[in-house]
This record gives structure tokens, C-alpha cells and sequence, in this order.
């Protein structure tokens, strides 16, 4: 696990821009790889690479990056693990190839100058070998060209910004500083889908002109200045996989020994290794397990002395029940929600994107703890939900057969009667939300559960420059063009997973856990995203995933007599940190800094009247909006970082206790 970054000047261009900047970069991804870094540059060709070492396999110098090839024209950079790599190895090793190091960097230099990709199809055979996560760079100095390409789910980040004369690429946006810049501004469009969604759909972030590379893909990047974009990697739903005949319990079978497959395979590591363990069935299962190959793994859970949320169901006991019952060392990492409320804005900075949801302050205060007991490892149960259900908008989708027959004009009553609902209960809110797309049909109304704001109530946070700038874009286009390319006839909820694993995983989820853990220089693996399990969950019928109103039924299944049945049967929460409280109270003058009256004109994104009636609403009880008020704050924070380049956290935030 490490962090990457790079750049390639085009001869085409104008001039060429000169790379001292990588070095910096590299020190911008110093907590990535705190054990070792190295730079390559080419001079004469504008090429630079850097990276920065987590050693995780082969812990000697061997296994240093940038590594080359025998010859030095061949040049690789690479973030993540192979977890097959062993097997490749000794496949190349029976064809005579020798190696140097027992790290799985070299595995994927070595195959590729066994098999010297050119083709598209050469490429997705070759990155296909790899059963890992992974960003990486690759440099040919034959072919005259960078090679960069994300892992299929994407779990490793990776952002890049091209212009006429430059490509630069790295593991967080603020190595990219070094390389392109500051950016000037913020994305207009990319302000709206976050305020929709709490995150971004696509390939868009807050930084305008700088790109998430979209997972299971790859670009060609060429002295010339030509690129290539291609996809070596896609979802098992475009390729209409058969479904599996055989019978419930069967099926059942088969995911537990695919989980207990993924879970094995992925515990390689020459350092120690831990586990989340929340005491959902997720990352219970896990747990499970990982204890096969190491009984004495060490296992961390949260607990939140503050308080939660209404709503919100305690984790801690279910932790310490299943830590009991598996026999495993369970670590219990106390952070009072009312600190957690202070680092915000380390949050924001540490993420590269404004994502506002207190859910990685989670990762991060339990990665700090693993790393203070030398653990640089930690498997995660996220992907669960996004392979098997579980999210309460998948039983909401079930639903729908009790009303999505109703004539148009009536599902719009039902749509507007329920905006009348108390969003300040959690049955309104849920109510609410189930019935906000009912007016709608298709796809758009499955893209609908995933909004966090409609249009028209984000248009009215925002200025009226802001609101010209996106009026022929639409924050959900990404997610409707992706789902109008699957087969027709996929069921609906097949439809919604395949949006769960493309979009919320890689713009949410997955992004959260990455950044927060190599924050303080712990990786996190995550089992349920092992490739083979990808392809199994996409052949088990939907109506085992969502079985009634019960969520992931045949994981359920599969790990009955395994785990506790209340465990296993225990409602499905989310991480309970007390964020209403935190906007009314805790961070309530932070809040209103940062989103004064003469901060929001300066910026010029938000509507300053609308905003100050929306706190004021909030401040009264007369709506519910902790969530949209955090994400307006968190946007102004990123701008402060990334484009005032302000280094200092709030005065207002640390003096918070």
C-alpha cells in the first residue's frame, strides 16, 4: 500500500513544464508510504514518477518504487496488492523468469514485459491477471508512452489532470498541487451533485479539470500528446451471467466457502494484520474467517460516549458478543462524539473531497489504534451491502409493487403528500424518501433513492450565477447513462446493485476507507470485493438477496451456525454519530463561520439568504436538514484548503470540547 504520482510533458505542446514538482508530491503523499519513497525522472522527456512505500510484502529493499526493468525501459509505480501474486509468480517462474524480490510489485513488471500488452484486449487480459486493488503508472520508454489504470471496483483512488501540453496523475488530489497548481475555483457541477448526493457520481470533483479515473479503467498517455481511455473491467450485469440453478441451501453453501475464500486470500502480509469488527453481520463474518488462519487477530470496534443520534442502534454490544463468541482480542476505541466534531475539517482535507458524512472519523480513529499497536493491515466488511442488499432503499425498491401501478397522476399525489410528512421523525424521513421519485418511471426512479436533495430545494441553495452555470447539466446524468447500457430485462434490483458497486462504493464508501486509513498509514483490505465473489454474488437469483423484507438473505444463510443468531438477524444501522446535535450545538458556531452571510457572497456558490434560513429552520426544529447543512460546510472548507491554500484548522473548531 502506497501512494503514487506522476506526469508526462507532450513535445506537442508549447512548452514543457518542468517536473521539480514531483518530489513534492511525493511529500504530499508522505503518509501513504511513511517507510520509503523514490523518485524517477526522465529529463529528456518530461517524465516523472514517484512513490511513496507502505511496506506491507517484502519488507527489504527490493521491493522499492519506482521499479524498473532489467534493461530501465520499463518503469512501474504501484498502489495496492495483488493478492494472487504468488500464483502468477510461480507460473512466470516455471517459464524461466527470474526475480529479484518477494514483493508483488515485481510480479506485475515481470508479466508485463512477458506479455507486452498493446491491444485492448491485451490489456484487459493483462490487468484481468491481477486478483488485487491497485492503482498504478506504468512507463515504456520503448513505446514512448505512460500507462495508468485503476483497479474494477475502485478501491484504490487515483485522479489525473490533463491539459494541452501536460498529464499529471496521483493517489489524492493535493499531490496534483505540486504538479498542475492550485485549481481557481470550484466545479459547478460537481457543487450540485454533491449537494444531491453527498457525494459525486462520475468522474467530476469539487477541483475543475481534475478527474477520478473511473474504476476498471486505463488511459495511454502518449509523448505526442494522444490519450486513449479504454475499460478493461466490466460489472458481471453487461455480460449476462447465468443464474445459478441450484437450490437455496446450496447457494447458501457456496457463499460462505466464497466469502471464506476471499477472506483467506486476502490475509496475505509480511506484517500484522487486524480486522473492523462493528458487530454487523458484514464485518462479523469476516472476523470469522480471518480467526481460521490467525486466532489471535486483533479486532477494533468504536464506541461513541457522547451519544448518537435518535434512530441509531448501539454496535458495541453486538462487537463485544461476536468478539466473545469467535474468541478473538476485541479492542474498543473510546472517542467522545463531541471531539469527533472537531476534526471536520481534517476530514474534508484528508478525503481531497467535501464528503459530508461523519462515517470516516470511524476509520480513521480506529486505523490510529491499530497503527499505535503496529498493525498496518485491517480487513473491513465494507461491499456487503452492495453485492447481497441491505441498504434500506433495497427494501424500499421491493416495495414498489404495492404502488408502481398506479396511473402517473396519482403516484405524483403520493409523491407530494409525502413532502407534508415531519422530516424531523425518522419514520417521516424514511416515508419521505421512499415515495420522492414515485412520480417518476424507470431508471430515473432508481436513481432517485440515491438523492439525498431534489433539484428543486439544492437550486434554491444555490446563486443565481451558480444556478445559470449548471442549468443544462443534470447531477444524476453519470448514473442514468451507466444504467441505460445494461441488458434489457435486468430486474430492477440488480439495476440498483449494479449502481451500488459502480457508483456509491467508488465515490463513497470506498473512498472514505482508503483516504482515512492511509491518513495514518494503515491499509484496509476489503474481502467482499475479491473479484471471484463479485462473479459469484452476480449469479445468485435477486429474490435471495432481498427475501421479503429480509435484506441479504443468503449471506444470512450462509453464515447461520457460524455467528450468533442475533447478530445475524440484527437490525441494519449506519455509524450513529450525533450530528444533529453537532449543527444545533457543537459546531454550531463553526457552522455559521463558515457559512456567514459575507463568506458565502465572497465565494459566491451559495445563496446567503436561503442558507441563513435553512440554519435558522434547522436552529427551530421546523426541518431536519443536519446532512445538507454539513455538506454546504464542507464544501467551504475544501475551497479554504484547495483553493485560499489555507493550512490552519478553525479556530472556532479546535477550540470545540
Amino acid at each position: 500500500m502506497c501512494g503514487i504520482a506522476g506526469q508526462l510533458a507532450s513535445t506537442a505542446g508549447p512548452h514543457l513544464p518542468p517536473i521539480s514538482g514531483i518530489n513534492a508530491a511525493a511529500i504530499a503523499l508522505a503518509h501513504r508510504g511513511p517507510d520509503d519513497s523514490g523518485c524517477f525522472e526522465g529529463h529528456d522527456l518530461g517524465i516523472a514518477l514517484a512513490h511513496t512505500r507502505l511496506s506491507i510484502l517484502d519488507l527489504s529493499g527490493n521491493g522499492r518504487q519506482p521499479m524498473r526493468s532489467d534493461d530501465g525501459r520499463v518503469v512501474l509505480v504501484f498502489n495496492g496488492e495483488i493478492y494472487n501474486f504468488a500464483d502468477l509468480r510461480q507460473q512466470l517462474g516455471d517459464e524461466g523468469v527470474r526475480f529479484d524480490s518477494r514483493s508483488d510489485t515485481e510480479v506485475i513488471l515481470r508479466v508485463y514485459e512477458q506479455w507486452r500488452p498493446e491491444t485492448e484486449q491485451q490489456w484487459r487480459d493483462f490487468l484481468g491477471a491481477f486478483n488485487g486493488i491497485f492503482a498504478l503508472a506504468i512507463w515504456d520508454d520503448r513505446r514512448r508512452e505512460l500507462v495508468v489504470a485503476r483497479d474494477a471496483l475502485g478501491v484504490k483512488p487515483l485522479y489525473y489532470v490533463h491539459t494541452e501540453d501536460h498529464f499529471a496523475f496521483a493517489s489524492e488530489l493535493k499531490a496534483l498541487r505540486p504538479l498542475v497548481g492550485n485549481p481557481v475555483s470550484a466545479d459547478a457541477v460537481a457543487v450540485d451533485q454533491y449537494l444531491s448526493f453527498l457525494w459525486t457520481p462520475g468522474e467530476r470533483t469539487l477541483w475543475p479539470g481534475a478527474i477520478k479515473l473511473d474504476p476498471g479503467s486505463l488511459l495511454r498517455v502518449r509523448t505526442s500528446g494522444e490519450i486513449t481511455r479504454s475499460t478493461w473491467y466490466r460489472l458481471p450485469g453487461f455480460r449476462r451471467i447465468p443464474r445459478s440453478k441450484d437450490t437455496a441451501a446450496q447457494l447458501a453453501e457456496q457463499t460462505a466457502a466464497c466469502v471464506r475464500q476471499a477472506v483467506h486470500r486476502q490475509m496475505v502480509s509480511d506484517v500484522p494484520l487486524g480486522a473492523f469488527l462493528s458487530g454487523g453481520l458484514d464485518s462479523s463474518s469476516v472476523v470469522a474467517f480471518a480467526r481460521e488462519v490467525d486466532p489471535h487477530i486483533r479486532c477494533f470496534t468504536i464506541e461513541t460516549p457522547g451519544g448518537t443520534d435518535a434512530g441509531f442502534v448501539d454496535d458495541l454490544p453486538y462487537a463485544r458478543r461476536v468478539a466473545q463468541h469467535l474468541g478473538v482480542n476485541l479492542d474498543v476505541v473510546r472517542v467522545d462524539a463531541r471531539n469527533l466534531a472537531t476534526e471536520i475539517e481534517e476530514m474534508v482535507w484528508h478525503l481531497d473531497e467535501p464528503l459530508a458524512d461523519p462515517a470516516p472519523l470511524n476509520v480513521l480513529h480506529i486505523s490510529r489504534a491499530a497503527r499505535q499497536w503496529g498493525i498496518k493491515v485491517l480487513l473491513s466488511g465494507a461491499g456487503g451491502d452492495d453485492l447481497f442488499t441491505g441498504y434500506r432503499r433495497h427494501l424500499a425498491l421491493l416495495r414498489e409493487r404495492y404502488w408502481s401501478w398506479l396511473p402517473e397522476p396519482v403516484r405524483r399525489g403520493l409523491q407530494r403528500m409525502s413532502l407534508h410528512l415531519d422530516a424531523r421523525t425518522s419514520i417521516g424521513r424514511r416515508v419521505r424518501k421512499a415515495f420522492a421519485g414515485a412520480d417518476l418511471d424507470g431508471d430515473e426512479r432508481i436513481v432517485s433513492y440515491f438523492r439525498w436533495l431534489d433539484d428543486r430545494r439544492v437550486h434554491a441553495l444555490l446563486s443565481p450565477a451558480l444556478r445559470a452555470e449548471i442549468a443544462e447539466s443534470r447531477p444524476e446524468q453519470p448514473m442514468l447513462d451507466f444504467l441505460a447500457d445494461l441488458p434489457t430485462g435486468t430486474p430492477p434490483l440488480e439495476r440498483m446493485l449494479a449502481l451500488e458497486q459502480r457508483f456509491f462504493l467508488a465515490a463513497h464508501n470506498l473512498t472514505y476507507t482508503d483516504k482515512m486509513s492511509m491518513a495514518v498509514g494503515v491499509e484496509v483490505r476489503v474481502p467482499f470485493l475479491d473479484l471471484d465473489l463479485v462473479e459469484f454474488a452476480a449469479t445468485i437469483p435477486p429474490h435471495l438477496k432481498q427475501r421479503g423484507g429480509c435484506g441479504k438473505w443468503i449471506l444470512k444463510e450462509a453464515m447461520s451456525g457460524i455467528l450468533p443468531h442475533d447478530v445475524i438477524h440484527r437490525p441494519k444501522v449506519g455509524f450513529g454519530a450525533p450530528l444533529e446535535r453537532w449543527v444545533r450545538h457543537d459546531l454550531r458556531e463553526w457552522i455559521h463561520d463558515l457559512l456567514s452571510e459575507s463568506t458565502l457572497r465572497r465565494r459566491g456558490l451559495f445563496d446567503p439568504a436561503a442558507v441563513s434560513r435553512l440554519l435558522a429552520d434547522n436552529d427551530a426544529g421546523r426541518v431536519h436538514a443536519p446532512y445538507t447543512i454539513l455538506s454546504l460546510a464542507c464544501i467551504e472548507v475544501w475551497c479554504r484548503r484547495f483553493i485560499d491554500h489555507r493550512q490552519e484548522v478553525s479556530s472556532d473548531a479546535a477550540a470545540i470540547h
